[in-house]
């Protein structure tokens, strides 16, 4: 179940081509790999796994558990596991978290059961999440997941969706920008690049990349 070592893997790609190759595995294998899927806010992230979740229902997509609000139209169990402080730090003590990480007040983290149990079952699976979970999960998976990282097509376009957001104060938003230049440049870290200039190519990309290791 092991990747190649870090930057064999890697292809930079704008999302509008064939997929990176070199993914290939023996045909018969019991467990599948994570696919980890990140970028810094405001890339695009959510709604690209939106869409792969319509496009491509037997993928699984990991569900992160938080401690903040729900935002209007999020769903309990779909977008996000919501529970309150107590009950995170509960699962942070217990072990129960494959990573963690705190924004702007908030929680969150990647419940470690489901991921294992999916990928025992040899189910293809993915997990979003921002540039310090990737690290964490770099080291604890050791070398059994596929890094992608996802690109804005320019620094101007991420502004302009960061702060057309409406839904955060100006001083978050200044915190996301400034975290975003640190996350962009963490980018060689990553097996793979794709440029999202496309959210239906950049699903294209993806389901090739995750179903190239079944």
């Amino acid at each position: 179940m092991a990747v190649p070592p870090h930057g064999e893997a890697r292809e930079a790609v704008a999302a509008r081509g064939a997929a990176p190759s070199g993914a290939s595995a023996p045909a018969e294998r019991r467990h599948s790999r994570l696919t980890v899927l990140s970028g810094p806010s405001g890339v695009g992230k959510s709604t690209v796994v939106a869409e792969l979740r319509r496009q491509s229902p037997d993928i699984w997509i990991s569900v992160s558990v938080t401690t903040r609000r729900p935002r209007p139209g999020e769903v309990n169990g779909r977008e996000y596991y919501f529970v309150d402080d107590r009950e995170f730090d509960r699962m942070l003590a217990a072990g129960e978290l494959l990573e963690w990480n705190e924004f702007a007040g908030n929680k969150y983290g990647t419940p470690l059961e489901p991921v294992r149990r999916r990928i025992d079952e040899g189910l293809p699976t993915l997990l979003e999440i921002d540039l310090n979970g990737a690290r964490q999960v770099r080291e604890a998976m050791k070398g059994d997941a596929l890094f992608v990282f996802l690109e804005p097509p320019s620094w101007e376009e991420l502004v302009r969706r960061l702060t057309g957001r409406g839904t955060e104060p100006a001083e978050v938003v200044e915190r996301r920008l400034s975290v975003a230049r640190e996350e962009l440049a963490a980018a060689d870290e990553f097996d793979v690049l794709l440029v999202n200039t496309s959210v239906q190519d950049v699903c294209r990309q993806l389901v090739t990349l995750i179903n190239s290791y079944r």
